[in-house]
């Protein structure tokens, strides 16, 4: 069997009726694995051994009730997983190996009896468009192995887009399921902050970082989002708000709906062909029942400058810890304790995670704190307001989840302005603290997948799922496959 040749439902139906095994399910995966691995690289740590005995003993279980009950699932590498190495994509982490605790997402997927297969590629703590800031290998799209998968998340989705789980984990500060989404024709959520627990999920940005499921249909995303989701007495950020049965949403029905289109996420630097798929959705929504009108975030021009602002400064506040002394890679070049420090963090970090802590060590030094960091925040706050205003007349906002589809390998990451602005359409979504997903819309005349990108009001995943289901149900870009390869 093909993984993907079935919804996570499907999977367990056949589960139920006893046509396959967990055993049968899990092999399945690792095949996949081991037949298209070396060629997109989504894994950084497989835990065969650990799985498949797993897979054996819910086997033998009689009660396979469980939402995710035998279903493959791979993590991103900066979500904590007990006894199980967790890097983050980077070299600072190599050797921790044995993490004492589980993150609650992977709780929470070990009470559903979810199958981890292992964990995923990333873009070095998370900073990162592309994937190729791992200080590993960078993953490729396995719609076409020269051109990347997005980031951070890309190991995330590019396991999802090659068949080799049912559904990955990723986090998002910035965009980083969603624009990896895009690039990988899958679906990916950004959930309301605060609605997924971030225990157990390495910092990146604490006021931005949201854990969130990737998938290739809009069900098994809100199947997925049902367990993850719900408040958690861990987190001093977790919201305490009912979390509804979202597969309940996905009736179909989008007549009335009110949709809000931003004519800067439609403007100058979108590429034409995003913009005309964009367009065509648009037309799919009028042909069910759905209005649309232009509107303005007038704000959204100064996301991207606001979010690497507040994000490299919550960076170089939260990646203080790592300095060779409690864990991590400790410098075996140093001649005394100032030194350890200073050669551990210079041999640990790549350039990437530098450039990021410098920026925001600056910015929250003494004399520029009021000049930037205060004045990121202020603008935060009229970013939010621009979407509040919108949400009073309007039930969701769509525009493209990325100007332009994936790029290839090597085209950007000399070029660190031109790809901090790669985010700037899935930015001003984490500033303001909304949902927002990625369903796919589109091939471009290359053959590369591009995303639509469907902004909700807080905490009504539902209303974003069932414009996404609608939309999904009515095209058939989610059936397309990639076949993994490209130009050597």
């Amino acid at each position: 069997m093909s993984l993907f040749d079935h919804s996570i439902k499907e999977i367990e139906e056949k589960l139920h009726n006893n046509e396959i095994t967990v055993a049968e399910l899990v092999e399945t995966s690792y095949n996949r694995i081991k037949e298209v691995d070396d060629e997109v690289h989504a894994f950084l740590t497989l835990d065969e051994e650990n799985a498949i005995e797993k897979a054996r003993e819910l086997d033998r279980e009689t009660n396979k009730s469980n939402k995710l009950f035998g279903i493959p699932s791979g993590i991103k590498d900066n979500i904590v997983t007990k006894a199980l190495r967790t890097t983050c994509g980077s070299q600072f982490l190599r050797n921790f190996e044995d993490p004492l605790y589980n993150a609650t997402v992977v709780e929470k997927l070990n009470a559903e009896n979810a199958v981890t297969i292992g964990k995923l590629n990333m873009d070095e703590f998370a900073m990162g468009s592309s994937n190729e800031n791992s200080s590993y290998t960078p993953t490729r799209n396995p719609w076409n192995t020269d051109y990347v998968p997005g980031g951070s998340s890309g190991g995330s989705a590019a396991a999802v887009a090659a068949g080799e789980v049912l559904f990955s984990l990723g986090s998002d500060t910035g965009g980083s399921i969603r624009q990896p989404a895009a690039f990988c024709g899958v679906v990916g959520l950004k959930p309301t902050y605060g609605l997924v627990s971030r225990f157990g999920l390495v910092a990146f940005a604490s006021s931005l970082d949201q854990i969130g499921p990737l998938t290739r249909s809009v069900e098994d995303n809100a199947r997925v989002l049902e367990v993850i989701a719900g408040h958690d007495k861990m987190d001093s950020t977790s919201a305490n708000v009912d979390i509804p049965e979202y597969t309940k949403s996905l009736t179909g029905d989008v007549k009335g709906l009110k949709i809000a289109v931003p004519k800067e996420y439609l403007a100058e630097g979108v590429n034409p062909e995003v913009r005309e798929a964009v367009m065509r959705a648009l037309k799919v929504y009028e042909s069910l029942g759905a209005t649309w009108e232009e509107v303005s975030l007038p704000h959204s021009k100064y996301a991207v400058a606001t979010y690497y602002l507040i994000s490299s400064s919550e960076a170089s506040a939260n990646l203080a810890r790592f300095d060779g002394v409690r864990y991590g890679v400790r410098s075996e070049n140093a001649d005394n304790m100032m030194d350890m420090f200073k050669k551990s963090r210079s041999e640990g970090f790549g350039e990437e995670v530098k450039r990021r802590i410098m920026l925001g060590t600056f910015a929250l030094s003494s004399g520029y704190y009021d000049a930037y960091y205060k004045k990121a925040q202020q603008v935060r706050t009229l970013i939010k307001n621009d979407f509040d205003k919108i949400f009073e007349n309007y039930d969701v906002v769509i525009g493209p989840t990325t100007p332009t589809p994936a790029f290839k390998v090597g085209e950007k990451i000399d070029d660190p302005l031109t790809m901090y602005a790669n985010d700037i359409l899935t930015i001003p979504v984490n500033l303001a603290g909304v949902p927002g997903i990625s369903v796919p819309c589109g091939l471009s005349e290359e053959g590369l997948p591009i995303g639509l990108q469907i902004i909700g009001k807080h905490f009504d995943e539902g209303t974003v799922y069932r414009t996404a289901h609608a939309f999904e149900q009515a095209t058939d870009h989610h059936t397309k496959k990639p076949q993994l390869g490209g130009a050597k």
